[in-house]
C-alpha cells in the first residue's frame, strides 16, 4: 500500500483510481447481458445465449462482450437479455427467443434502435 505523504499524493491517489474505474466502464464496447439462473435456462436461455453468440461469429461483429448473469430479477419475462451500447441506457429485453434474437441483434446491436416491440418497461 502506497503511503500517503501530502495532501498532493491523496489527489493523485484519488484521480488514478477514478481514471482506472473509467475505463472499465467507458470500454467503448457493447455489452450483452444473458440471465442465466434457474428460471431462464428453464425457459430456453441457453438457446438464446446460443443464438447470440452464432450472430455475432456469422457476422464477425467486434467489440462485443458477451456476458452470462444469474437471476436478473423479472422470472415472469424470461428469457432475459440486456444490451447496453457505449455511452447509453442499458435496455432490458424479454422473452427473447432464438428467432428474436436476430430482430434484437440488427436493429439495436448493429444499427443502434431499441426493439419496443420486445422491451421489458420498468
Amino acid at each position: 500500500m502506497p503511503t500517503i505523504k501530502s495532501l498532493d499524493d491523496l489527489k493523485k491517489m484519488r484521480e488514478e483510481a477514478l481514471r482506472k474505474q473509467e475505463l472499465k466502464t467507458s470500454t467503448g464496447k457493447t455489452e450483452i447481458v444473458v440471465g442465466m439462473g434457474t428460471v431462464g435456462i428453464a425457459a430456453g436461455a441457453r438457446e438464446t445465449l446460443k443464438a447470440i453468440l452464432e450472430f455475432v461469429d456469422s457476422n464477425h461483429l467486434e467489440n462485443i462482450i458477451i456476458r452470462q448473469t444469474g437471476n436478473i430479477g423479472i422470472d415472469s419475462f424470461e428469457p432475459v437479455v440486456q444490451v447496453i451500447l457505449p455511452g447509453q441506457e442499458k435496455v432490458t429485453y424479454g422473452h427473447v427467443s432464438p428467432e428474436i434474437v436476430k430482430t434484437i441483434m440488427e436493429e439495436h446491436v448493429i444499427k443502434g434502435k431499441p426493439v419496443s416491440d420486445y422491451q421489458v418497461k420498468s
